[in-house]
């Protein structure tokens, strides 16, 4: 029953019953800038939306922001997202980054390297004690302008900010005349370095439509470990659709090196095995966890070797 949409968070919990992550959110606007989100009911940057002009599928989610007739369409890697923005002919495009949403804020970056790319760090406490999320965002195009806010005030002649509690950024790319403007996000726990690695090791040189089909790709080979005659097709899709739940989470907590950042909070490097978080056990360990002893073998080694580098 949701009609209205803050933005396109880089971190994300599935089925685990209490809210956390959402971490580096990006909301495309057009107009006049707004540092509130609009979830006090005040006019904010976010958009109303209607699921009758929304399209989802494994790897790829597309809708229309309803308040400002932008197009947004996203897609993803392991460790990297790839956004598409397009905006009406005649407006001004515009960009904005929140480090501020959602949970507790510990400390937040934000740096611009040029004028087509960016990066941070969002650390941050909830479910997730202290939480590190780097970042790195390259655009397509240059913007022509931007503007850093602290507090939600806006900070003028400056091209960064540290461990800020409240830092948000807007880029303004001027009238794009209805091209899209696509934006790469790489993310890692373990420094804004390993997110450039995983970006560049999963993304460089891809356009969008390549990284769409590379997760398309990748889902179907994850969705064909099991197949199913017979049934309607309605019963097909609830299969499946309870199938792709199954594989949402765990997440691959670790850069492309063998980096990541162990239960101690210091970075380790290993690269023989996959490093993974978010297990919600109390809610898997029943069902979940056996059938992945059945139809994925490779990943529950190393689920274990997580559990052992944890402890």
């Amino acid at each position: 029953d949701d009609s209205y949409i803050y933005g396109f968070s880089h971190t994300h919990l599935n089925g685990t019953g209490v809210p956390d992550l959402c971490d580096i959110l990006f909301a495309p606007t057009t107009g006049v800038t707004r540092w509130n989100n609009g979830s006090d009911g005040k006019p904010g940057y976010g958009s109303k939306f209607s699921h009758k002009n929304e399209t989802a599928a494994p790897g790829y989610y597309k809708v229309q922001l309803d308040d400002y007739n932008i197009t947004a369409e996203l897609t993803a890697t392991i460790r990297a997202g790839m956004h598409s923005y397009t905006f009406p002919s005649g407006s001004e495009a515009n960009i904005l980054v929140d480090l501020f949403h959602r949970d507790e804020v510990l400390a937040s970056d934000i740096r611009i390297i040029s004028d087509t790319k960016i990066e941070g760090l969002r650390r941050s406490r909830s479910w997730a004690e202290n939480q590190y999320v780097y970042f790195v965002a390259e655009f397509s195009k240059p913007f022509l302008s931007y503007e850093i806010a602290v507090d939600n005030k806006v900070v003028t002649g400056i091209k960064s900010v540290t461990d800020s509690k409240n830092c948000k950024a807007i880029f303004h790319f001027g009238n794009t005349s209805g091209e899209p403007v696509y934006v790469k996000v790489g993310i890692s726990a373990v420094s804004t370095e390993g997110a450039q690695k995983n970006m560049d090791a999963e993304m460089k040189g891809l356009s969008f439509t390549e990284v769409k089909q590379k997760a398309y790709e990748a889902w179907k080979k994850e969705l064909s470990k099991i197949e199913v005659e017979g049934g309607t097709d309605d019963q097909k899709t609830v299969f499946y659709t309870a199938l792709y739940h199954t594989m949402v989470n765990p997440n691959v907590f670790m850069d492309v090196d063998g980096s990541y950042r162990g239960r101690d909070l210091k970075v380790h490097n290993n690269t023989s095995f996959t490093n993974y978080s978010v297990f919600s056990l109390w809610d898997t360990y029943r069902a979940c966890h056996p059938l992945m002893t059945i139809i994925d073998q490779k990943r529950t080694l190393d689920f274990l070797k997580t559990f052992m580098v944890q402890y």
